[in-house]
């Protein structure tokens, strides 16, 4: 999904509470890499990897100027043998320390093994995220949880575009922003383009 696509997004979400939930939900995950300097790891199940949530914020991260966005996949089945980004297995959670961000993506209630990792990670010192349960362990132990429901108006897949560029756009600090960026000007321009008319007199 591109910034005009997002624009027109937010457009149609307007009057929701979608949109203020995704932005505060990625202020804290910013707030959480960027304050510690980086080291955001993402997972999801054994079924479900997110895959796209993590190429939309290393996208974000290098569109932002903040690199500390971009994230490692962490994934249940790596192999040795992948390529070195798809190769952090669950191990890593267990390595995760003080100063790290783990953000858990999940479309229900993680199994077992990611929930005892998740909770070790926080029990030595990671920040603790959730998208998507609101049920469960998961969202008792995670410092922040943004909660998508089955049946929610949005889906999983379409809530993680707006928290990916939520992060990236509340990253440029209000004191930097002398001419706007491309991607806010785009967005300024998609909202022109779908308001309605002005009334005729």
């Amino acid at each position: 999904m591109d910034a005009v696509r997002v624009a027109l997004l937010r457009e149609v979400l307007a009057g929701t509470e979608w949109l203020g939930a995704t932005r505060r939900f990625a202020g804290a995950l910013r707030g959480s890499v960027v304050s510690h300097g980086g080291g955001l790891l993402l997972v999801g199940t054994q079924d479900y990897e997110p895959w796209h949530l993590a190429a939309h914020l290393v996208d974000e991260a290098a569109w932002s100027g903040t690199p500390e966005l971009s994230p490692t996949l962490v994934r249940h089945d790596a192999r040795p043998s992948d390529p070195a980004h798809l190769a952090v297995g669950l191990g890593r959670l267990e390595a995760a320390r003080r100063g790290e961000t783990v953000l858990v993506v999940a479309p229900g209630e993680p199994g077992a093994a990611l929930l005892e990792r998740a909770s070790d990670a926080r029990r030595a010192g990671a920040v603790l995220l959730s998208l998507g349960p609101s049920d469960g362990e998961l969202p008792v132990l995670a410092h922040e949880t943004l909660p998508v429901p089955e049946g929610s108006e949005l889906d999983l897949d379409t809530v993680q575009h707006l928290v990916s560029a939520a992060a990236g756009e509340n990253a440029v600090p209000v004191a930097r922003r002398g001419r706007r960026r491309f991607r806010d000007r785009l967005s300024h321009l998609a909202d022109l383009l779908t308001a309605p008319p002005p009334p005729r007199w």
